[in-house]
């Protein structure tokens, strides 16, 4: 199979999808490479380092997606990309389709099939490929928010771990998986006073028994939430519906409640976000203002430490995309159904049900989708 890796263009996107030992290993493999110049720079990865790994460098996108039978790539095809995706090639990378129309119809009319990242499953119930950037994202979300209480960036002028006389900043997380976990370690250990908000009891037990006490933890109600939010210097948004949209768990109206200059942090904005005044924006501009409440909506977080991001997510998909090369997609996902669970668009139709009842969209079930 010929790979290709074009450069990623989404706005202060540092990521690559392909690292030069994911080139090598495909390249043993007995597949060709192609990674088009200066997509791994970003990441510290020179055009050489995919050369000796056996790869060929082409000078555009066009030519990567002309010649490729698989795409790999980091954050969702932008527009440009899109119209060169082609009947019958295979797209690899994360989608997040469900606040996203435009991308959905887009792929439905290439013609292309399409697994999404993160929708791959594993035998734990877990989500292999997502877990190493929720991670990344977690771990950041304090520091982010830590930035964003600044006096200068209009935050509260808060200091999350205090000084001695002055108590530290009290930090909310609304979730508890990979996310919630890294957000509520971090923010702990930069001395704040941490609440984990979940509504899985056993996750909570875990995490009690897991971290000793560093954080506290409490159930996610509606009143307990609200309640919680009012009292926060910084909110974490960490909930996620595999595939599906963020619920919205905090209101406009909610805000008029919280602290003036209290931050919020929405690592879920890549669904949509689970703030109703959350909007995606970029490293170039990552903050903005509602009713004196700042709010730290950057969709490609990750992207802010690409090497290690990319690093990360390479180890994560490598042997996923080894499999779809070795095997053809369709013998990839009849053998691995965690695999198959990735399969978000085949031939015009959307295959993942999140998806569609966020969209309106009708879907067939990806088995369906094997035989046609």
């Amino acid at each position: 199979m010929h790979i290709g890796c074009p450069t990623e263009i989404k706005a202060q996107e540092y990521r690559v999808g392909l690292t030069p030992n994911a080139a090598r290993e495909a390249v043993a493999h007995g597949h060709a490479v192609s990674v088009q110049t200066g997509a791994g720079k970003g990441a510290g990865f020179e055009d050489a380092a995919y050369v000796a790994a056996g790869a060929a460098i082409l000078d555009s996108a066009e030519e990567v997606f002309a010649t490729a039978d698989m795409i790999v790539k980091v954050k969702e095809p932008q527009a440009g990309e899109r119209k060169m995706l082609r009947e019958g090639q295979l797209l690899f990378t994360y989608l997040h389709l469900a606040p996203d129309p435009e991308q959905t119809h887009d792929l439905l009319a290439s013609g292309c099939t399409a697994i999404a990242y993160e929708t791959v499953t594993d035998s734990a119930g877990g989500l292999p490929l997502l877990a190493p950037m929720s991670e990344v994202a977690g771990r950041l979300a304090p520091q982010v928010g830590a930035w964003t209480l600044q006096k200068a960036n209009g935050g509260r002028g808060v200091l999350m771990g205090g000084v001695p006389g002055v108590g530290p900043a009290r930090v909310v997380v609304i979730g508890g998986g990979v996310v919630g976990t890294h957000a509520a370690r971090v923010a702990a250990g930069m001395g704040a006073d941490v609440t984990v908000l979940d509504r899985s009891l056993p996750r909570m037990r875990y995490l009690d028994d897991a971290f000793s006490g560093l954080f506290k933890t409490s159930y996610a109600s509606a009143g307990n939430t609200a309640e919680l939010v009012t009292q926060a210097d910084m909110v974490v948004g960490a909930v996620l519906i595999p595939g599906a949209a963020a619920p919205k768990l905090v209101t406009r109206a909610q805000l008029s409640d919280m602290k003036p200059g209290a931050a919020i942090v929405d690592v879920a904005i890549d669904q949509g976000g689970c703030f109703e005044t959350s909007r995606a924006t970029t490293h170039d501009d990552p903050i903005y203002d509602v009713d004196g409440i700042m709010h730290y909506c950057v969709a490609n977080m990750p992207g802010a430490v690409a090497r290690t991001s990319t690093i990360a997510l390479g180890n994560a998909t490598m042997p996923f995309m080894l499999a779809l090369a070795d095997k053809g997609w369709r013998k990839a996902c009849e053998d691995d159904p965690h695999l198959l669970a990735g399969l978000n668009v085949h031939a015009g139709k959307l295959t993942y049900y999140a998806v569609g009842k966020a969209l309106g969209i009708d879907v067939i079930s990806p088995t369906l989708a094997l035989k046609s």
